[in-house]
């Protein structure tokens, strides 16, 4: 009759033991350092997503002139509601590829000169694609001095991830506000360094339709913590695992 016991056995070598904890060590510091720095970034988006808010409700403020464009950032500004005097440059404007809820058509980017003659691109709304020729929709045509309140926006040079803007062939996937006006003619000097999603309130025959931005930042650094910190401890449990005694099977034999 035969007997099955377990017994302690020996432990991984001194050797296999060194290196699996300081692979160990540097795994569990490196996954702890990016739960910190997630938990850092979830305080960062919160603050910023405060900020903006704070921004888009606020009273409109007059939009930076030429003496301020040096100092307008996106972390300082954008977002942030102006308002401006001037009159738009109605024969300029350029046509922005966009995907709205409306469907897909056009950003009617318009040049809108202020009175000490700078000009400020202002993002008059969106268009279906039937209604891109300003002919199409001359009820929305704004003549005059006027005063335009929206949301200021830096500039979006060169593109898109997906596709660059075609200057000469007069095709724009981004609003490149400066690349546009010297394709209009305008001085680039004399264009500010942002343009304004227009709120659209003084828009007749509701085109282009204004007050279409999107403000939205993804907040997903809770999850991403928890992700990293609970690599971590697995990196422990993992070495734990490898590090404990084994047990060993003993074969006790009887013989009646």
């Amino acid at each position: 009759m035969a007997d099955t016991q377990l017994s302690t056995g020996t432990r991984p070598s001194t050797r296999t033991r060194i290196v699996v904890c300081i692979l160990a060590a540097i795994l569990f510091s490196g996954f702890s350092a990016l739960g910190i720095w997630q938990v850092e970034r979830r305080a960062w988006k919160l603050d910023l997503i405060e900020r903006v808010d704070a921004r888009v409700h606020g009273d409109p403020l007059t939009a930076p002139d030429r003496a301020d464009w040096e100092n307008v950032t996106r972390e300082r500004d954008e977002y942030r509601k102006v308002t401006l005097l001037g009159h738009y440059r109605n024969d300029l404007e350029s046509h922005v590829y966009a995907a709205t809820d409306y469907g897909a058509g056009y950003w009617v980017m318009t040049p809108f000169e202020r009175v000490d003659g700078t000009i400020i691109m202002i993002n008059r709304g969106f268009v279906p694609t039937d209604r891109r020729e300003p002919d199409s929709r001359a009820e929305g045509t704004v003549s005059g001095d006027t005063r335009v309140t929206g949301l200021l926006r830096m500039d979006e040079p060169g593109g898109t991830f997906i596709r660059d803007n075609v200057p000469d062939e007069d095709r724009w996937y981004s609003r490149d506000v400066r690349a546009m006006a010297a394709k209009r003619g305008l001085n680039p000097d004399d264009v500010a360094p942002y343009f304004i999603d227009a709120d659209g309130s003084n828009n007749p025959g509701k085109l282009p339709v204004g007050g279409l931005t999107r403000i939205s930042f993804p907040n997903n650094h809770l999850m991403y913590a928890i992700t990293w910190f609970g690599m971590a401890a697995l990196t422990l449990v993992a070495a734990w695992i490898v590090l404990r005694p084994r047990l060993r099977k003993e074969d006790d034999s009887d013989t009646d």
